[in-house]
């Protein structure tokens, strides 16, 4: 399905943010890596989640769900022999199950999602498998993949973390299970450290001890651990939130959105700072942001490696600000979904807007008289880009035809029924 996006001056209304789907993954993960029934109150639904939940079930985990909470009684280090797992179009959870696995026996990861998923690389953490004695048959660094394991063993580890932090978290999930204890080394650079940062919290709630240098680059884990059955509770996601802000600040507004903590671990929690740098008008306290936008956003620079996820939609607000705004150390996105750099700034282009590309920057000239529009551009099946090209139909002169934006359920299935609460003129119609 596409979306059409009408020209929209004013937003006004209150959300409830969605719950985050960087925990609830990680949440869901611990779970069926403990020994016993644990609580996760507030799940994400989405995709992603969805692909997690299906995949741990099948790998031997009991899931019972309702509206507000899921319980999981897990397998421990334990998983059900499977010959394969369908992780749909989500690539945290593909790397994050590619290390665990290597506790079982044979398991191949299908490739449903050719022209996104299965383009991806995934050799940084292919390497340091072997590194743990697991056989690992792939084509070329991507989907299908097959793991051999069965017995990995502990040892000293290198992981790239230039590609992405994803392969380290993978295997800070992995090493507390294993018999011996494990030292990681992580060589190059790290991108996302902040998500790191999620993991370490994540583990740490679930009862596993890592020790991690000040710089996140070294770890030593003890082998033998075990995971404890806890109750969890999953804060709002700012990943997701970012868009609905960056819509608030484009045009004139009066919007709440609640359950986005000022103390979270998420790197996307900077939307609100960046917003802030922009001289949009808002306030955050208790949990609640509350954006009255008058459509007038100032440039800035920004280091987007402290919040990967909500680039995008930073970028999406800077196409309207007044001056240059600069966006660097991003090139980390040119291995999401979509080269999220090339293919997001062709579409932006096409609707009007004025950037360019570096290797690892985005260069936004900004127009705030605002953007032509009246296109029809490419989602490239990825979430992140449909919201933020939302938020451009905004402020366009014409309206805006986003193809294929369902698949915006990645990780936000309800974006459209909330941007519809607030007043935004966006519907469904039929794909050409």
């Amino acid at each position: 399905m596409d979306v059409l996006v009408t020209p929209t001056p004013r937003l006004q209304g209150e959300l409830q943010a969605l719950s985050s789907k960087n925990y609830t993954t990680r949440y869901l993960l611990v779970a069926a890596l403990a020994e016993g029934t644990s609580t996760i109150h507030y799940p994400a639904h989405s995709e992603d989640s969805d692909a997690m939940r299906r995949c741990i079930r099948d790998l031997g985990a009991v899931i019972e769900e309702d509206d507000r909470k899921i319980t999981i009684t897990g397998f421990g280090s334990r998983p059900r022999d499977v010959k394969e797992l369908d992780v749909g179009n989500a690539g945290a959870v593909l790397r994050f199950l590619m290390a665990i696995a290597a506790l079982a026996p044979d398991v191949t990861f299908i490739n449903r999602y050719p022209e996104s998923l299965g383009k991806r690389p995934h050799d940084d953490l292919i390497d340091a498998l072997g590194q743990l004695g697991v056989d690992v048959r792939h084509n070329a660094g991507k989907l299908p993949i097959t793991i051999r394991g069965g017995a990995p063993k502990g040892g000293k580890i290198q992981v790239s973390g230039s590609v992405s932090s994803q392969f380290l978290s993978a295997l800070l999930f992995l090493t507390p299970l294993l018999q011996e204890d494990s030292e990681i080394e992580v060589l190059h650079d790290l991108k996302s450290k902040v998500v790191v940062g999620q993991t370490l919290e994540v583990l740490e709630q679930a009862g596993i001890v890592i020790e991690a240098s000040e710089d996140l680059m070294r770890y030593r884990v003890k082998g033998g651990q075990k995971y404890a059955a806890k109750e969890y509770v999953v804060q709002g996601d700012y990943p997701g939130s970012a868009a609905v802000l960056a819509a608030a600040a484009v045009t004139r507004s009066d919007v709440k959105l609640h359950r986005l903590l000022e103390n979270s671990k998420q790197g996307e929690r900077a939307i609100v700072d960046v917003l802030r740098m922009m001289e949009v008008p808002l306030t955050h306290d208790n949990g609640v942001v509350h954006v009255q936008g008058n459509g007038r956003l100032k440039a800035l620079e920004f280091d987007g490696d402290k919040a990967t996820d909500a680039v995008l939609a930073m970028v999406a607000a800077a196409v309207f600000a007044e001056g240059t705004s600069r966006f660097y150390d991003v090139e980390n996105l040119r291995y999401k979904e979509c080269d999220r750099i090339t293919d997001y700034l062709n579409e932006l282009r096409k609707a009007g807007a004025n950037v360019e590309e570096r290797r690892s920057e985005i260069i936004v000239h900004g127009r705030p008289e605002g953007v032509e529009g009246g296109v029809e551009i490419n989602a490239h099946y990825d979430h992140r880009v449909i919201m933020a090209l939302t938020v451009v139909g905004l402020r366009a002169k014409s309206p805006i035809r986003i193809r294929d934006a369902h698949h915006v359920a990645k990780s936000y299935p309800i974006f459209f029924d909330h941007m519809k609460a607030l007043g935004a003129n966006v519907e469904w119609v039929e794909s050409k």
